[in-house]
């Protein structure tokens, strides 16, 4: 998968994604992540990329001239282009994987007022958001996008139950996790991950699961008893069902 990062500041981007599991993905060609500097394709001698808006108000605009001769040049025209904005839509589950089936991606990072209008209706950008708050510029919530949506590159995490294990991908938050020692000051590991038997294993991983989405994102809870309670086991409802009467009491 080819992801393109159009940006101001590559120095930021090539930081992070030479590193970790993105920097393994890379050397085994699994993804190809591009950074583009639009100064680059500045045609002003000082290599302006930015002005003031017209109507006024504060602040400069990106304008439009570097951006379209960048994502031109990278053959981008008709591909699938994101920017990164504060009135973008927050990404899901299905999102991110719907990016991931993607053969080439560009990101388009901000900064200063945002970006010239005219760029995203040219070239049909989708606007993302990473939550209800504006940082500097675009390049964090591009790599958290690109993070985030990794993971369901195929080949890019080690195993591919490591993503369909994580709770969230499930609608849940993750349950707990230990690893040894079993004791420490004086603090112990569940008993129920010692003794080896699966099934209350697994049911303790749901339990708890559930406990803590309904006592920390009761939005996320609620979804998940209308989307998934038809499909699960009697075993799983009644853990469901426990944990919906402890909140009721």
């Amino acid at each position: 998968m080819i992801i393109h990062v159009l940006t101001l500041f590559p120095e930021m981007i090539e930081g992070i994604i030479g590193s970790s599991i993105l920097g393994k993905a890379m050397e085994k060609g699994v993804l190809d992540i591009r950074v583009t500097n639009i100064r680059q394709y500045s045609q002003d001698k000082h290599h302006k990329v930015d002005d003031t808006p017209f109507g006024g108000g504060a602040g400069m605009v990106m304008t439009v001239q570097p951006i379209f001769d960048a994502i031109r040049d990278l053959g981008g025209e008709n591909k699938r282009m994101i920017y990164l904005s504060p009135k973008g839509r927050l990404p899901d589950q299905d999102y991110l994987q719907e990016l991931a089936r993607e053969k080439e991606l560009f990101l388009l990072c901000g900064h200063y007022e945002g970006v010239d209008q005219r760029i995203l209706d040219h070239f049909a950008m989708e606007e993302v958001s990473i939550g209800d708050y504006v940082l500097t510029g675009g390049e964090l919530p591009a790599m958290i996008l690109l993070d985030a949506m990794a993971r369901f590159v195929p080949e890019v995490l080690g195993s591919s139950e490591s993503v369909q294990e994580e709770s969230i991908y499930m609608g849940l938050l993750e349950y707990p996790q230990y690893t040894k020692p079993r004791m420490y000051e004086g603090m112990a590991v569940p008993d129920v991950l010692l003794n080896g038997n699966h099934r209350l294993i697994e049911n303790w991983k749901l339990e708890q699961a559930l406990r803590l989405t309904r006592e920390r994102r009761p939005d996320l809870f609620e979804k998940f008893v209308m989307e998934k309670e038809s499909s699960l086991s009697k075993e799983e409802k009644k853990i469901l069902k426990k944990v919906q009467n402890e909140f009721e009491t």
